[in-house]
């Protein structure tokens, strides 16, 4: 008598050895990503090198937390349990940058850091709600607002090669000259029955001559041959070394920078082999409503895309995904984000390379993001890791991070490329306003400046007013669509790297 296993394949536990391989495989597909999150921020925040790490290896840990409560699944309430990794969202940077901006240091932690857990609540208990409302997100709103989150992200990569348009790498920088004449006219106004008139108050210098370190020829190279690197990999690579290009480009720039001595691992040396991962580093968090309300709109184009994902990996692993799973797994969404603001990282998504990867391998196994995760943890707690990354020189990433960016971006195009334009022509109208939009803040930084800075963080992101754009407009043009399906559809596009 033959028995047959009734175990779905998402379900199955494979040997611990190709588990392990498998869940490696997963995590190095994803691992420059995810990383690249808390150093945007980290620097962003300008903390201490020291800080930054802390920044890495946390992020590192509550990935592998966050993708075990998503992929083991815990109680009736939390977890999809698919095959799905969990990293940081590239959504809410530009909210994050910009609280960044205006409260450098721990204070901007601190803002970050409460708007990131009030949001992850907000989340938990709209999760029921949004899985229900997939029918206003077709592809060309999905798509037009993926297209902006590249575009967005992609002035980042382009820092990263020539440096940042203030601080240390700034293009200009002022005049030695010109800061001591200001200094001696200042000192000369305060002398008791001076004629001299005083400087007015606030007026500083502009820088006014090149800064040698911007733009710097030879980090312009190395930052080429990262991108060329990628590019051979990916082309004549096979199988596993083929989905790690980015990786191993960032790899090659590292290996080429040590031999320049443009990197050094003082401290790699310095950093332990062990530390716990701790809540509130920075103190307690300020729990400002306009930054949570902000952060929350960010959550909401989280679980949409999410929702879009977790479709279509019910199809590519034959499991349906019914409306109780997907609040399952959009709660979990808010839940890893909670748990993101409380250790000191960010808001949580599942990441869509990862399940282009699931499709590409063909293994539907959830055990193998369980492995994946716990090797997450793994490297969270081992501090040494954390510093090499923050060790990498920014144009080592830029190379890679123009790959990174422009992919998201390409992959809203291919989305978009799916809607009709021909028999819809207001879809043409949708996606053209969005994008103008989203541009605002890109092109005209300052457009705010008559406006209230309560509302700055809201309006200083692209993302988000690109996606109330297309939201509205598709409404206006097109109503609400009844054919879920298009989300599936739209979100098998976007993990089709």
């Amino acid at each position: 008598m033959t028995t047959h296993s009734t175990t779905h394949p998402v379900d199955e536990r494979l040997p611990l050895l190709r588990l392990g391989t498998l869940g490696l495989q997963h995590v190095l597909v994803m691992y420059a990503g995810a990383i690249a999150v808390p150093l945007i921020i980290g620097r962003a925040l300008k903390l201490s090198p020291e800080q930054v790490a802390m920044l890495i290896s946390a992020d590192l840990f509550c990935c592998g937390l966050v993708t075990l409560l998503q992929s083991w699944g815990v109680s009736q309430w939390f977890g999809i349990q698919l095959p799905v990794m969990m990293g940081v969202t590239f959504a809410a940077v530009g909210p994050m940058l910009a609280m960044a901006s205006g409260h450098p240091g721990e204070a901007g932690a601190q803002l970050i850091f409460g708007a990131i857990i009030g949001a992850g609540v907000v989340a938990m208990l709209l999760a029921p709600v949004i899985s229900r409302l997939l029918a206003y997100f077709p592809p060309v709103v999905t798509g037009t607002v993926i297209t902006v989150i590249g575009i967005s992200l992609m002035r980042i990569g382009i820092n990263w090669v020539f440096g940042n348009p203030v601080g240390p790498t700034a293009p200009q920088i002022i005049n030695p000259e010109h800061t001591q004449w200001l200094a001696g006219i200042s000192e000369a106004a305060q002398v008791a029955g001076a004629s001299i008139t005083p400087p007015p108050a606030g007026m500083n210098i502009a820088p006014s001559q090149p800064n040698p370190l911007y733009a710097s020829l030879p980090n312009i190279g190395l930052s080429a041959m990262v991108l060329v690197t990628i590019m051979l990999v990916a082309k004549f690579a096979k199988g596993f070394l083929a989905n790690v290009s980015v990786l191993v480009g960032i790899v090659v720039g590292a290996v080429v920078a040590v031999s320049m001595g443009l990197m050094n691992f003082d401290k790699v040396a310095k950093a332990s082999w062990f530390a716990l991962i701790t809540p509130f580093q920075f103190g307690t968090p300020v729990f400002e409503p306009v930054l949570i309300f902000t952060m929350s709109l960010v959550m909401i184009v989280v679980m949409i895309e999410s929702t879009g994902m977790f479709l279509a990996l019910g199809e590519m692993t034959h499991k349906p995904v019914h409306q109780a799973e997907l609040a399952r797994g959009l709660r979990t969404d808010g839940l890893g984000t909670v748990i993101g603001g409380i250790f000191n990282t960010f808001p949580y998504t599942s990441f869509s390379q990862n399940v282009g990867l699931v499709g590409v391998t063909g293994v539907r196994s959830r055990f193998v993001c369980v492995a994946a995760g716990l090797i997450l943890m793994v490297l969270g707690l081992v501090p040494k890791m954390a510093a090499l990354v923050e060790s990498l020189p920014t144009f080592v990433l830029g190379g890679a991070g123009l790959v990174m960016f422009g992919m998201v971006a390409a992959t809203g195009m291919r989305i978009l490329g799916s809607v009709d334009f021909t028999h819809h022509k207001n879809n043409l109208f949708i996606v053209a306003v969005s994008l103008g939009m989203g541009m605002i803040p890109l092109v005209a930084p300052n457009f705010k400046q008559w406006m209230s800075p309560t509302w700055h963080p809201l309006i200083d992101s692209g993302i988000l007013l690109a996606s109330l754009s297309a939201l509205l407009l598709n409404l206006f043009f097109n109503g609400a669509s009844s054919n879920t399906n298009d989300a599936a559809k739209a979100a098998q596009l976007h993990s089709a790297h």
